[in-house]
């Protein structure tokens, strides 16, 4: 009798089902109508009475000031330089600023003068995208977010051509399906990455697997289960894009393994502005009473800032016994909000703890001059981040002629401090005891022999200049053009 009773609850239970799905197939259908007319009313005709061609980047932190603000930029640039009948639209939340002061503000920071207005389109909902409003499913709560928020910016414009510059791929299908435009991404930083599975696997404490889910079995398991759905979803609505633009080996090893889509994916290394720092006189050091060692990056959690201020605490602490000239760490980077703020002020009552503030100097939000000074005068450049995607200050500080100490991992690891025609450009290190020592043993070799090193990693960053980006950037979008 259950069984018979089932069975005659399926047949209205699959017709319902069948209703519901054209239902919404018609509902989809209905919209994209919609929005392909309200693409045809705001539609207006350049100076030649052809219709520009509308390309819009999903960026929306794009005065932030990073590496993936570099890129932003430079992509515009290359795509103006190119094609004369193109219009370029950003969607982003920086209500706080004008379009002149964004635009100023690329100017300042990167030197990059644009070749004609690009069009902004300000969006409100940007705080669905903050990771502070979700602390727990952060990866979701975020990629649920940048849907509606997405919604926001293609009910704003409609453009021809969509480029996701900030890794929001949720928003993909959004614009392709319903948008109806030729879309297009650029990674900077898988959403969830293989090595991220393997961290909640074996149980690892990092900064996004915090100790009370390492130490459970249950919420491990949980938590897996959680980042395995996840990875599927973020392989389902990135395989959507026509082109993908990887920035490292690194990226695109996960890239492939999450997405599948290997004859659409291709690695164009982020635009460096190396030949700037390459201007900087390359010489012996003259001997000195101080040396400066120089982080580089964005004020953010994954940056691991606490471990180059430990590390460097206890490179004094055995400095001081050796009485060797004295040190000094200058962490330079840009704050995006109060967040960051609050990091800072975090790192600054860590220098306090170890007694070692008079020693480090924090430099935020400065301009571009400012930046190529101190890296002209410091000795070491160092990074510290697990896994950087690529690490555009890593090769700026390599350009600049600083002897650079990074992260074993990543981008620093697979393409950047490599040999160099079978000669050392650099060195890599893991935890707060190789970062001291290595830093130690830098600073114990002869000028001349740091020369050396510092001349290899200069002759090996031409391949990550500016004109070699445009050239790989217009090779990759080139069929989203046809």
């Amino acid at each position: 009798a259950c069984f018979r009773l089932l069975y005659s609850l399926l047949i209205p239970a699959l017709f319902l089902s069948g209703i519901l799905c054209v239902c919404l197939v018609v509902l989809l259908w209905g919209i994209k109508l919609w929005i392909q007319q309200r693409k045809k009313q705001f539609a207006s005709a350049g100076r030649d009475g052809k219709q520009p061609l509308l390309v819009a980047f999903f960026h929306p932190y794009c005065n932030a000031g990073g590496g993936g603000e570099r890129v932003l930029w430079c992509a515009i640039r290359t795509l103006q330089i190119k094609y004369r009948n193109v219009t370029c639209v950003v969607y982003t939340g920086d209500r706080d600023a004008t379009g002149e002061e964004i635009v100023e503000g690329a100017f300042r920071r990167f030197n990059i003068k644009l070749i004609r207005p690009v069009k902004f389109v300000f969006l409100e909902k940007r705080y669905l995208v903050e990771a502070s409003l979700y602390p727990h499913f952060t990866l979701l709560g975020q990629s649920l977010g940048s849907v509606f928020l997405g919604w926001e910016a293609l009910l704003k414009c409609v453009p021809d051509i969509y480029i996701d510059s900030m890794g929001y791929a949720f928003t993909i299908p959004l614009f392709k399906y319903l948008g109806g435009c030729r879309v297009g991404c650029y990674v900077h930083y898988p959403t969830i990455s293989t090595d991220m599975l393997s961290v909640v696997r074996n149980q690892d404490t990092r900064f996004n697997n915090a100790a009370f889910i390492t130490n459970s079995p249950l919420l491990s398991k949980f938590k897996l289960v959680y980042y395995y759905f996840f990875a599927f979803m973020y392989g389902l609505v990135g395989s959507c894009s026509d082109v993908i633009m990887v920035n490292s080996s690194w990226t695109l090893n996960h890239i492939l393994s999450l997405w599948r889509a290997g004859a659409r994916t291709s690695v164009v290394y982020p635009p460096c502005d190396v030949q700037t720092f390459l201007d900087i006189p390359l010489e012996v050091e003259k001997s000195t009473s101080e040396y400066s060692i120089v982080s580089v990056s964005q004020f953010r959690p994954e940056k691991d800032h606490p471990l180059q201020i430990r590390a460097f605490a206890k490179l004094l602490k055995e400095q001081r016994v050796g009485q060797q000239p004295s040190l000094k760490l200058i962490l330079i980077g840009g704050c995006r909000n109060q967040e960051d703020e609050e990091r800072v002020d975090n790192l600054k009552r860590l220098c306090e703890e170890l007694g070692i503030s008079n020693d480090v100097m924090f430099r935020i939000n400065i301009p571009f001059e400012e930046l190529k000074r101190h890296l002209a005068e410091a000795t070491i450049g160092l990074h510290t981040m697990w896994n950087e995607h690529f690490g555009i200050g890593v090769v700026e500080c390599m350009a600049a002629g600083t002897v650079i100490l990074a992260h074993n991992s990543g981008g620093p690891k697979l393409d950047i401090v490599v040999p160099y025609e079978g000669h050392m450009t650099g060195f890599l290190a893991e935890n707060e005891d190789s970062y001291a020592e290595t830093m130690a043993y830098i600073l114990s070799l002869s000028a001349e022999k740091r020369l050396e090193i510092r001349e290899n990693a200069r002759h090996s960053v031409h391949r990550f200049s500016g004109q070699h980006f445009e050239d790989t950037f217009l090779l990759s979008v080139e069929p989203l053009f046809k």
